[in-house]
């Protein structure tokens, strides 16, 4: 009896000391009904659902389950090893009250979480509807009554006053994954300055207003972003760095389907600090007004250590832009360097690609020809060491000489433009139809395919203050008489090979 009694003492002794085996702890499920939540979409239960959250959050951790129904909510806090978790048939409803919203660092959402640990949204085809048209029209009307102070400019409010769906600010350890989110007032989600954050398989339906970004990654460390389809009314995967000193880096974006009325996947436009070893893997943009890929250091900030491998851009508008600027800090050049896109299949329409969508694109710097894929840096801050490879291109050529012309003779007239907002078509007219490099430096085009529709006046690539560059394997068809496919303009160490 001695020996089993001191037996029990030693195992209790270790169970004490010892710490748990990862994973032998099973998170608890709550289910939201426990704490009287209502599911009938007209309770307004922001109360009961933070009740729900502090409570369970107090209690180590776990899992706030919502079944089928409608949830009207204005906004709720996430607590550390807290999970939302939404059941098929689960709606979390934004109220349509504008005032039933708080403002956190200067943005207003649906969900917030604020400096917390191990926080998620999960779900089995649950979905989050911030009803943002509504919002967003309510809060237009309290502007004009004068109960909320806001310029309205162009008819709408400040992006920052209308709730995002979803904004975590340095948190660590998220999750949001298995879930519908639509119809934001503002963007969708916006993940600031947190890190080990997976954003994964889905489906965002976020064109009910302007400025409805499908996700936004600000200045984040060690993100995932995968499996999502995207249909967005603004960029539809956009990383942004709003801190001067802080960088946004190790993030892996695959195996994503993007349509926007803007850019695909986009770096910027905000990019004070900078991105850093960011790898794009496997995705499709489709149906997109803007570029597939953009990437933008205009505000002081760089990009550097990019792998773009494995990009279809089917009726986009654009490709690839990439650009370096002085937008906001007159005097300091953004920069930009070690960048490899390769393995790239694109289709641009002759048309508008994002017609019909509730929030289209504007028509904005016409007239113009059908601009081409461009990098362009600025005088004494080239855009250095780009790789481009296995890149096949279809345009539809057909640029008429004598609309908005620019010829090779008249390259000095294309202007530099360093404090405009960056957009592929910000020059207006460009000399060539399938790529415009300007003031590069270490430049590789491997296997480079380029098919005009129609013929056009311009050349395929227009190379301009280019310091070393190699073409290897340029493959060009177009109509009409047969030109060299590639101008070289106050350039140095161009090589062209078979």
């Amino acid at each position: 009896m001695k020996k089993v009694l001191i037996s029990i003492m030693l195992l209790v002794l270790l169970t004490l000391i010892l710490p748990p085996l990862q994973g032998a702890v099973e998170t608890k499920d709550y289910k939201a009904s426990l704490f009287g939540i209502k599911s009938n979409g007209t309770t307004l239960n922001t109360r009961s659902i933070q009740k729900a959250i502090d409570f369970i959050h107090d209690r180590g951790g776990g899992r706030l389950v919502f079944d089928v129904g409608r949830y009207l909510t204005g906004t709720i806090y996430l607590k550390s090893g807290v999970t939302i978790h939404l059941l098929e048939g689960a709606v979390l409803v934004g109220s349509p009250n504008p005032f039933d919203y708080d403002t956190q660092h200067n943005w207003t959402a649906l969900l917030f979480a604020l400096e917390q640990e191990n926080v998620g949204i999960t779900g089995e085809g649950g979905v989050i509807d911030g009803q943002g048209f509504t919002v967003a029209n309510n809060l237009v009307d309290l502007i004009h009554k004068g109960l909320v102070e806001d310029p309205l400019r162009n008819d709408r409010p400040r992006e920052a006053i209308r709730p995002q769906n979803i904004y975590f600010w340095r948190c660590t350890g998220v999750r949001v994954e298995d879930i519908t989110l639509k119809d934001p007032a503002s963007w969708n989600q916006q993940y600031d300055q947190c890190r080990e954050v997976t954003i994964k398989n889905l489906i965002i339906d976020s064109k009910s207003y302007w400025n409805n970004d499908g996700v936004d990654i600000v200045d984040c460390d060690t993100v995932e972003v995968a499996n999502l389809h995207i249909d967005a009314a603004d960029d539809g995967i956009c990383l942004k760095s709003h801190d001067k000193n802080a960088v946004c880096q190790n993030v892996y974006i695959h195996d994503n389907v993007v349509r926007t009325s803007a850019n695909g996947i986009k770096f910027g436009t905000a990019s004070l600090g900078g991105f850093k070893n960011v790898r794009i893997m496997n995705n499709l943009v489709y149906d997109t007004y803007r570029s597939a890929i953009t990437m933008a250091a205009v505000d002081g900030g760089f990009v550097e250590d990019v792998v773009v491998d494995g990009l279809k851009s089917i009726n986009t508008g654009n490709v690839i832009f990439l650009r370096i600027g002085e937008r906001w800090q007159p005097g300091k050049k953004g920069r930009m360097k070690n960048i490899s896109i390769s393995n790239v299949y694109a289709e641009v329409p002759e048309k508008k690609a994002d017609a019909g969508y509730n929030y289209e694109g504007p028509w904005e710097h016409q007239p113009r020809n059908i601009s081409p894929s461009s990098i362009v840096g600025l005088p004494g801050a080239p855009i250095e060491d780009i790789t481009l490879k296995n890149i096949e291109i279809h345009h539809p050529g057909g640029g008429d000489p004598n609309f908005a012309r620019v010829g090779l003779d008249e390259l000095d007239k294309v202007p530099e433009l360093p404090s405009n907002y960056p957009e592929f078509s910000m020059f207006k007219e460009l000399p060539a139809w399938g790529f415009y490099l300007r003031h590069v430096k270490n430049l590789t085009m491997e296997n480079i395919k380029l098919v005009a529709e129609k013929k056009d006046y311009r050349r395929a690539i227009v190379i301009d203050d280019v310091e070393g560059a190699r073409i290897k394997g340029l493959a060009v068809k177009e109509p009409g008489p047969k030109k060299d496919p590639v101008f070289i303009y106050k350039s140095t160490g161009v090589k062209i090979e078979k």
